[in-house]
């Protein structure tokens, strides 16, 4: 079992036909769905095969109902926190070259508590994914700490995504260093921004860090692994297309380098369609 633990939020991802203009109509085409790095992740795991769950708090209302209902039709088991906060939403909007631009409300996942935990959802875990966004604040950070606590006491594995480079540096880098010492996970994925923002040596963070180099592919351990190349139509949601993947090998027994060649894989079948889930 692979477990995540933070955001599903409503995805509305936006794909202009040609440069935006100010103070007019832009044809577009427009998706809405399911979205949050975690909810990703594990739409990703439970597509490749993997039994994965999802904790996560999201608003009593019907987005949050309508997302809930579209994960577990994907496969996932939903571990649901309902809040009377509204549910979460980020528009994503991608550009001619596929680059992602993204505006977020994090609404009710947010407020997740160490008390909403029950223990019978850690059972038979493997491997807690959590992305970065469920460190940077309380009380989801305190909670996340928490479940990584219960899953490490089940001889279970961490592996830890930076998320994002605005969030590390509104968190602090010099403190998430510390954040991972503490926690040492024994996976680690960041996208070469989120390396630099870091600004410390992922080797001495983590037992294997992979680096996503976008539509180059990934490094594991220092070690280049290109990707297949395909026709780039939105990379929303390919990083935690990789991490599933990678995840997913490696605890079936796959070598860094062998988990690395199936995740660039997975990824680039990824971006060949618009959205953050697998189709």
């Amino acid at each position: 079992m692979i477990l995540s633990i933070g955001d599903l939020v409503l995805d509305v991802t936006i794909v202009p036909e040609g440069p935006l203009r100010a103070d007019d109509d832009n044809p577009a085409a427009i998706t809405v769905g399911g979205g949050g790095q975690a909810a990703n992740f594990c739409a990703w795991a439970a597509s490749l095969g993997e039994p994965a769950r999802l904790i996560t708090r999201v608003g009593d209302d019907e987005a949050g109902r309508l997302l809930v209902a579209q994960l577990e039709t994907l496969g996932v088991d939903v571990r649901a926190v309902w809040s009377a906060q509204p549910t979460g939403a980020i528009a994503v909007l991608v550009g001619s070259n596929g680059e992602r631009t993204m505006a977020t409300q994090r609404g009710a996942s947010a407020g997740l508590q160490s008390d909403d935990l029950r223990g019978d959802w850690f059972d038979g875990v493997n491997l807690i994914h959590v992305p970065a966004y469920s460190l940077f604040e309380d009380p989801l950070a305190q909670a996340t700490r928490a479940a990584i606590a219960m899953v490490r006491r089940g001889g279970g594995l961490l592996a830890i995504d930076l998320s994002s480079v605005a969030g590390l540096r509104q968190y602090g880098p010099a403190r998430m260093v510390e954040a991972l010492k503490d926690l040492e996970p024994d996976l680690m994925f960041a996208t070469l921004a989120e390396a630099d923002a870091l600004a410390a040596p992922l080797g001495e963070l983590a037992k294997v860090c992979v680096v996503k180099h976008g539509a180059a592919g990934c490094s594991v351990d220092g070690n280049m692994i290109p990707a297949p190349l395909v026709e780039e139509i939105d990379a929303t949601g390919a990083g935690d297309a990789l991490a599933a993947a990678f995840c997913s090998a490696y605890l079936r027994g796959a070598s860094p380098a062998e988990a690395a060649r199936h995740a660039v894989e997975v990824a680039a079948g990824a971006v060949t369609h618009v959205g953050a889930r697998p189709t």
